[in-house]
């Protein structure tokens, strides 16, 4: 039996986060004369999102350059290992240019190589230099100042944490906690911009936020995500002995202006394990250092940038992290490790963010476009967050307009199974890294499922119960696919399987089980 709500409000758009989709979304829906009200679980009115930390830049094709649309899409495909859609890919990379020219419109500023003409550099696996870039190395932080600066005349909603997505045959609201207790937001649209899922891990570039909320409120309203086993563990994670929690990244637009990944003896890491070196895509990177520290037993591999001029003026944000970990990196090579980053499956949706529910959308991270396959190309995510939160903003404004204010029934917080999360990061760490095997992912799924029950009741049970939906869909989905591929790696299945080209789809059961369906073409 349900209890009545505290509180009940309404308007026609709820957008969920606060990061480049999130904000994209609700500028364009509030453009498109919608009434929005953006969530926001932080109590800070400015949420330190990924988008803030996001370093190397926005992956796009300029106009009158050697660039074009179809190397882009080659290079997104190559790095996706045979599971992207090439449509969606061409689809955003073709929109891609609008989409920085409407920020810049909204007061963001690139860097230039001169007056007028920004500066480009090359990350791993592009074939051109097309990464445009802010502050050196600070791209996500201006890119999160200008649509926090644009987004001050919305209905922004501090300490407001999304329970679940209420909906009968469409959407029809969100069920929230605020500090007065639970409510009822009835709203036609709702977008899911909640980002990633980066702390599964004790270690991760990803804020504090980075839980996985979007993915479980998803599955809990009955809806498929797929590829979410193939987590893309970033190269180059600066190593700190002293544990886990937020690690800085380095970008790897440093390793495009000349800097090598060497072990502790000074020997090159990729040399010989792919074409491009250290420039291959990321997986492959990630891989590599990897399997050298584990034959070697040392506990970091290191970015040698010292031949790099003017290194301190062209990186400013990793200088100060270096510095403030006591590392000089003009006269030390940087000790790194590979640190869970990015999740390049989520829920499914189109290139415009709609989902197989009416109403709900979903844009950033926690979606799964078809853009990023098996591992997402360098700086493409940026781009995919404006470029696909503004289609979803626009389509979700043009949805309430038709569908009206639905009236919302309340429904009781999940309550899931969950472990502390130290116990679950610590587990997932050992056994869903960046390499994976049968026993490991079998020790997790037993983990997982002797965990006692938790009653959501503020932020930190829900964030908690989220991490756990999302540890046992990517444990299931890891487990059903027998070989490596991308960024997902089987130690006992060292190569791609040539039948296993699809992507997974995994559902909730009517117990609330994962369940995996079997491998498949997602549309």
């Amino acid at each position: 039996m349900t209890t009545a709500p505290v509180w009940r409000d309404e308007t026609d758009v709820i957008v969920i986060g606060m990061g480049v989709a999130g904000l994209a979304a609700a500028l364009a829906a509030h453009r498109a004369g919608s009434r929005v009200v953006v969530l926001n679980k932080a109590s800070q009115t400015r949420a330190v999102t990924a988008t803030h930390y996001a370093q190397g830049g926005i992956a796009v094709v300029l106009p009158h350059s050697d660039d074009s649309v179809d190397a882009h899409v080659a290079d997104t495909l190559a790095a996706g290992a045979g599971l992207c859609d090439p449509d969606a890919v061409y689809s955003i990379v073709a929109d891609g240019y609008r989409a920085v020219t409407e920020l810049v419109g909204d007061g963001a500023r690139f860097d230039e190589a001169t007056p007028g003409f920004w500066d480009v550099t090359r990350e791993g696996g592009h074939s051109r230099r097309r990464v445009v870039h802010a502050g050196g190395d600070a791209t996500g932080a201006e890119v999160q100042r200008t649509l926090d600066d644009a987004a001050q005349l919305l209905d922004i909603r501090s300490s407001h944490v999304a329970l679940r997505v209420l909906h009968d045959s469409a959407v029809t609201g969100v069920l929230v906690a605020r500090p007065d207790g639970c409510g009822i937001l009835s709203a036609p649209s709702v977008i899911l911009a909640t980002g990633g899922l980066g702390h599964l891990y004790s270690a991760t570039t990803n804020p504090e936020g980075s839980t996985g909320d979007g993915i479980a409120l998803a599955l809990w309203a009955g809806l498929a995500v797929s590829d979410l086993e193939f987590i893309q563990f970033h190269p180059t994670m600066l190593y700190s002995a002293k544990g886990g929690g937020r690690r800085p990244l380095i970008t790897e637009a440093i390793r495009g202006e000349g800097a090598i990944l060497v072990d502790r003896q000074g020997d090159s890491i990729t040399a010989g394990v792919h074409p491009m070196g250290d420039l291959a895509p990321r997986d492959v990177v990630a891989a590599a250092i990897d399997a050298r520290l584990r034959a070697t037993g040392e506990p970091c591999a290191y970015l040698d940038a010292r031949g790099i001029a003017g290194f301190a003026a062209r990186f400013p944000t990793v200088t100060a992290a270096c510095r403030a970990a006591g590392i000089d990196p003009v006269r030390q090579p940087i000790p790194i490790v590979p640190g869970a980053h990015y999740s390049c499956g989520g829920v499914v949706t189109d290139v415009s963010g709609q989902t197989e529910l009416p109403g709900l959308y979903a844009a950033g991270e926690v979606a799964r476009t078809g853009m990023h396959g098996a591992n997402r190309l360098a700086s493409n995510s940026l781009l995919e967050g404006l470029v696909v939160g503004n289609r979803a903003g626009r389509a979700a404004a043009a949805h309430a307009r038709a569908a009206g204010i639905p009236r919302a029934r309340m429904a009781e917080p999940i309550s899931y199974s969950a472990p502390a999360r130290a116990d679950l990061q610590q587990a997932m760490s050992r056994d869903a890294s960046v390499v994976r095997d049968g026993a490991g992912l079998q020790r997790l799924t037993e983990m997982l499922g002797a965990a006692p029950i938790r009653h959501v009741a503020g932020r930190r049970d829900a964030e908690d119960v989220a991490l756990a939906l999302a540890a046992r869909t990517v444990t299931a989905a890891a487990r059903a696919r027998a070989e490596s591929r991308g960024c997902h790696h089987r130690a006992e299945y060292p190569a791609a399987g040539t039948d296993l080209g699809r992507s997974s789809l995994v559902r909730l059961g009517s117990s609330c089980d994962v369940q995996v369906e079997a491998l498949a073409a997602v549309g």
